[in-house]
């Protein structure tokens, strides 16, 4: 992986999330090695040769009412909505962007989401927990205990968690869920995945979809680069993609190498092992004890709300 800017403040924000301390220790212990990810785990593999994008993103449309979202804001049979380069917000999830490909005729569409990484940095930067990864391969995020630090917005390589800037009193991080609750613990598939019309991508075991993978590269060699890009990125990830261009072409970041994030930390967390478990008890504490103070002030107002305008009046004066 090349140390640029991005690249360091990721894993700046990694240790500093876990360690959270001013001292790191001056010799670095043995790494106990990565986690090799459930065999079990489920995952989807997109073949963007398959896709059409314009007059559809019935992906995007399903997400949406899966996770009773708005609405995107373009119908599918606008153009426009390719003139940008787009990224998942806190309103949707997962977005089709579309790319140069062999002719003008015949661009590629790619779509976005989160890419449930067997080794999930956001999880390792989470001071409280907030997020897991499940055997079932879908990285998870409990709201209840989020305390708002963002770090994991900073910590993915990826780029995909947001914030609901807009919410003031109970925001979230969200992003792609991979249709944990409603859909992948009962064995289904994503809503994306069942309401695509061709079937661009299929949804299995992981190790079974890169053996698919495989065997269309195989196949088709003047069709396929000989690459499954999450295959190996950042240690493996649940989403998997097959492309007919480099996938530096279709807006894919290929300089994140194959060692997962946390790992590039975990020499120097290992050596910490009572910050780890004190810190994210402390943010815990203050988050619940702020959040009751404003629950009840916020009950307070809603019960006696003339005392709320005296006392700004009061201020005022």
């Amino acid at each position: 992986m090349k140390i640029n800017r991005r690249n360091f403040l990721k894993l700046a924000g990694l240790a500093t999330a876990n360690v959270a301390v001013g001292t790191l220790p001056g010799k670095a212990v043995a790494s106990p090695g990565h986690f090799t990810g459930h065999p079990e785990r489920r995952g989807v593999l997109v073949d963007t040769t398959q896709c059409i994008g314009l007059n559809c993103r019935r992906c995007e449309l399903a997400c949406a009412k899966e996770h009773n979202l708005p609405t995107p804001e373009k119908a599918p049979e606008d153009p426009t909505v390719f003139d940008k380069r787009r990224r998942t917000h806190a309103d949707q999830f997962t977005v089709v962007n579309r790319f140069k490909g062999q002719s003008p005729e015949t661009p590629i569409y790619a779509k976005k989401q989160c890419m449930h990484c067997d080794e999930p940095a956001c999880a390792s930067a989470c001071l409280v927990g907030a997020f897991s990864k499940t055997p079932s391969g879908a990285v998870e995020y409990d709201a209840s205990v989020c305390i708002g630090c963002r770090y994991c917005m900073v910590a993915c390589p990826f780029d995909i968690p947001t914030y609901e800037y807009f919410s003031a009193l109970h925001p979230r991080v969200r992003k792609c869920t991979f249709c944990f609750e409603s859909r992948l613990q009962q064995g289904k598939p994503p809503a994306c995945v069942e309401a695509c019309p061709r079937e661009v991508m299929t949804f299995g075991r992981r190790e079974d979809l890169i053996k698919v993978a495989r065997q269309k590269i195989v196949r088709s060699p003047n069709r396929y680069v000989d690459h499954i890009y999450g295959e190996h990125e950042v240690g493996g990830t649940s989403w998997m993609y097959l492309s007919s261009v480099p996938f530096d072409q279709i807006g894919f970041r290929t300089d994140l190498g194959t060692t997962p994030y946390p790992e590039l930390t975990r020499n120097y967390l290992s050596a910490a092992p009572l910050v780890m478990a004190i810190w994210p008890t402390f943010f815990l504490s203050i988050y619940l004890f702020t959040k009751r103070k404003e629950e009840l002030a916020a009950e307070q107002r809603l019960l006696n709300p003339s005392a709320d305008g005296n006392h700004r009046t009061k201020e005022d004066k």
